[in-house]
């Protein structure tokens, strides 16, 4: 009852295969990097073969594999790899010169839903609630639900950002009705209260999944302050930190994506500890997963402050370590050097950027061509598109007044038709509880360019289709 109720359908349909089914649905729904094998193979193979921190190729040995990782680890993470982590982290999430992590507030374990299930153990108890900005990534809801036993309650924002808006004529939701603000976040806490449960943590997804888009400073300011005046534990679900492909907003010249951490981080310390100087309601989630296209590997962190929990959350890690050998080779991949400093953020995102970002304006072009509304997404590996145009009509005439299960039915059938009838499988926007219906999540980067390219002519196909038919 957790899971999804698109995901059956999207596992019953034949999927393409330019020779056994050409006709088959195109895979355009799970966010996963599938342009990067040919920077990454090779370079994996290298990281899990040599000694990266002396390039003399004559220090080569057969299979890196040191005599201690035979043996039990630091349930945290063998402690190379968080200083490794950290190094990177520092760099991506850009804390200044005078700032570092602390290792003992870093977990490291097999994949960022399992560091985040964890932290979320060690922060409630069973049938405390968890406030989710809406649209959320809809696996939230089992990841969250199914062992650790937590209440997701949707933080919907569009009444409180001065806009009662209701799609029309194709025109879509401005991106500013999906800020969290202290108004929507106090009327979701309310509602939690109201249902016996009481609220424990807020989540961000930061940059945004399904979106495609970072929060803006203030959002996230208001956020963390708001989390720390109702002594709410803030975690920002940051895994897409490294795939910011929009560097600053074209409209303000700030940068697009600011961390958790630093802001939360900024004229805070007061100790002479060693971290930020967060305090107890801060922490960040990230992976490997999404920004080096390392789903396989397993590598996901958490960074907390949060002393009260530390021996706890290191000892709940003791249930999805990461194998020694994996460790020791993304050590070397987060270690490892090239001309223009270190190869993971000097040269193998700055690439990934660049493929992100082409695959993204062809995307946008597509969109434009089409005449369809979507949000200009600046991170991640998705587009937000607005397919309202193509809702079949509403039997209670839609709009604000139009019911929960009204929206659904019609979303579906729209689902549906784009998978089954012109073989586009995309993340129906109800399965993430939007607010509104016909929204879908696009995840561009899913697709060889074969079927990316098959994948927009689709789309131009399907929408000739519904306008002159």
């Amino acid at each position: 009852s957790l899971l999804p109720v698109y995901l059956t359908d999207a596992r019953a349909v034949t999927k393409y295969d330019p020779v056994n089914a050409p006709d088959g649905a195109l895979q355009l729904s799970v966010a996963e990097n599938q342009m990067l094998e040919d920077v990454l193979v090779p370079a994996l193979r290298k990281f899990s073969t040599s000694d990266n921190n002396n390039n003399n190729n004559n220090n080569k040995i057969e299979g890196l594999f040191e005599a201690d990782q035979i043996y039990y680890q630091q349930t945290h993470g063998r402690e190379g790899l968080r200083q490794a982590m950290a190094g990177y982290l520092g760099r991506i999430l850009k804390l200044s010169p005078d700032q570092s992590l602390d290792l003992e507030g870093m977990v490291l374990g097999a994949g960022c839903n399992a560091v985040l299930e964890n932290l979320c153990f060690c922060l409630t108890e069973p049938g405390n609630a968890v406030l989710l900005p809406t649209p959320y990534y809809a696996a939230f809801e089992f990841d969250l639900g199914a062992r650790a036993g937590l209440n997701i309650v949707a933080v919907n924002t569009m009444e409180f950002n001065g806009t009662n808006f209701t799609a029309d004529g194709g025109r879509t939701v401005p991106q500013s009705c999906y800020y969290p603000n202290a108004a929507a976040l106090n009327a979701a806490y309310d509602k939690a209260k109201a249902a016996g449960s009481e609220p424990k943590i807020l989540l961000l997804s930061h940059p945004n999944n399904p979106l495609g888009i970072c929060y803006p400073t203030s959002v996230v300011e208001e956020c963390i302050n708001w989390a720390r005046e109702k002594k709410v534990h803030l975690i920002s679900d940051e895994i897409y930190a490294g795939s910011v492909y929009r560097k600053t907003n074209p409209l303000t010249g700030e940068d697009t994506f600011r961390s958790a951490l630093t802001l939360a981080a900024n004229g805070s310390k007061t100790t002479s500890k060693a971290g930020l100087g967060l305090g107890p309601y801060v922490h960040i989630v990230y992976a490997l997963s999404k920004d080096f296209a390392l789903s396989g590997l397993r590598v996901g962190v958490a960074y907390s402050e949060n002393e009260a929990i530390r021996l706890p959350f290191q000892k709940l890690n003791d249930l999805c370590q990461i194998s020694s050998q994996t460790q020791q080779t993304v050590e070397q991949m987060l270690s490892a050097k090239c001309d223009s400093g270190l190869w993971s953020t000097d040269e193998f995102l700055p690439e990934n950027n660049d493929r992100i970002r082409q695959r993204s304006d062809r995307a946008l072009l597509c969109m434009d061509e089409c005449d369809i509304p979507y949000l200009f997404g600046d991170s991640g590996l998705f587009l937000w598109m607005d397919l309202t145009e193509f809702l079949p009509p509403s039997d209670d005439g839609g709009g604000i007044e139009e019911s929960e299960e009204s929206k659904d039915v019609r979303e579906r059938i729209l689902y549906l038709e784009l998978m089954k009838e012109f073989g586009l499988l995309f993340t129906p926007g109800r399965s993430m509880r939007n607010e509104l219906p016909g929204f879908f999540r696009f995840v561009f980067t899913a697709a060889s360019d074969e079927e990316f390219d098959l994948g927009l002519e689709r789309i131009k196909k399907y929408v000739k289709a519904k306008r002159t038919g």
